[in-house]
């Protein structure tokens, strides 16, 4: 069986190879240091067009001009870091643009409260360290200290969950571009093309807030969330439609209206606010994002293609609804409830399947 069919989750460069196999052969601009592509052709594969015959699916679904100040600041010596909401397709931008510039979107450091610094910079092998010493063979390099090496670019998400002392430790790094080993009385400097794309979620302020010195290494770009309900809609289809093939799940992937129904609970909720305008409501404690939403969908078809006809239907969806909904029981319960009965049960005959599911559930 073909190595592609096997993996759970394809990297971006390996799900879309044939587009940027074909972006590579039509690619007739000059290069910077580093790169597979050109500006231009990187910004043709993540808001789509053609290369050739072939069809280049847009990967970001938003404002071009962040997309074009992303790649921008990529040619700099500037290192790029993502602010958005939970869902903003943060990190799928930043494993695009690395798959589109270099070709690996490997080099992943995920922050959490538990990164050390050395999984910033590097760390030792220690039952070789014991018997030898400090040598190359028993140092372990870091993503960032691999992208160095091989003018790549190091993804670093979610940083601001990392603790400031570990998230300072890229300063001299995005300063000097270097990487000092002293125990092995060496300087590693960075090859042309090296970069680090971060991430940080907007929920997270105030976790562990960035140094001023810091952020002034970055050029920052706040992605903002869908604008509307047709964008937002879009961007949950075709995600859908690609993460479903992935899996497997079966033809039927859920019909507009359904999909329609999920984002309007979770643009309503998220704005704490009906689309109309005309009434506010209580907003959950946790994430309601776009994200949330695929997975929900996702969750749904799994749902009916294992126990059902294979047809998402309407209590496929209530039962993603509630756990989507109501991460804090004694917090979001009752947040849950009266959008239900003050909301949803109000919408007519189109809504009466889902509220009923819905319910059901909550009772």
């Amino acid at each position: 069986m073909d190595k592609k069919q096997t993996i759970l989750r394809q990297p971006a460069e390996l799900l879309y190879a044939h587009e940027l196999e074909a972006l590579k052969a039509h690619d007739k601009a000059e290069k910077p240091a580093g790169w597979q592509l050109s500006p231009r052709s990187v910004l043709n594969f993540i808001i789509g067009g053609q290369a050739g015959e072939v069809a280049i699916t847009p990967k970001y679904i938003g404002h071009t001009r962040l997309v074009e100040i992303a790649i921008a600041t990529l040619l700099t010596d500037r290192a790029l870091l993502l602010i958005g909401e939970p869902g903003t397709a943060k990190s799928w931008l930043s494993e695009n643009l690395t798959a589109a510039i270099h070709g690996d979107s490997s080099k992943v450091i995920q922050g959490t409260a538990g990164t050390s610094e050395e999984q910033v910079r590097y760390s030792w092998n220690y039952a070789m360290l014991l018997a030898n010493g400090p040598t190359e063979e028993a140092l372990v390099k870091s993503p960032i200290y691999r992208a160095m090496e091989a003018g790549g670019i190091s993804r670093f998400e979610e940083i601001s969950r990392c603790a400031s002392e570990v998230q300072d430790a890229l300063i001299s790094i995005l300063s000097e571009k270097t990487i000092s080993v002293p125990e092995l009385g060496k300087d590693v400097p960075a090859e042309r093309g090296f970069s680090i794309i971060a991430t940080a979620n907007t929920r997270d302020r105030g976790v562990n807030d960035m140094s001023a010195a810091l952020k002034r290494r970055f050029n920052i770009v706040v992605l903002p969330a869908p604008s509307d309900l047709e964008t937002e809609v879009s961007i949950v289809r075709k995600r859908v439609s690609e993460i479903a093939a992935n899996y497997r799940l079966g033809e039927a992937v859920p019909e507009e209206e359904a999909i329609r129904k999920v984002v309007t609970i979770f643009r309503e909720l998220r704005g704490g606010m009906t689309l109309d305008g005309k009434e506010k409501l209580k907003q959950p404690s946790g994430a309601i994002s776009t994200a949330e939403a695929i997975s929900l969908l996702i969750n749904s078809m799994a749902l009916a293609s294992s126990f059902g006809d294979g047809l998402v239907a309407e209590e496929d969806l209530a039962a993603g609804l509630l756990g989507a909904v109501v991460k804090d029981e004694a917090k979001d319960d009752s947040v849950w409830k009266e959008y239900l009965e003050n909301v949803m049960k109000k919408r007519g005959a189109e809504w009466r399947g889902l509220y009923r599911a819905c319910r059901e559930l909550s009772s």
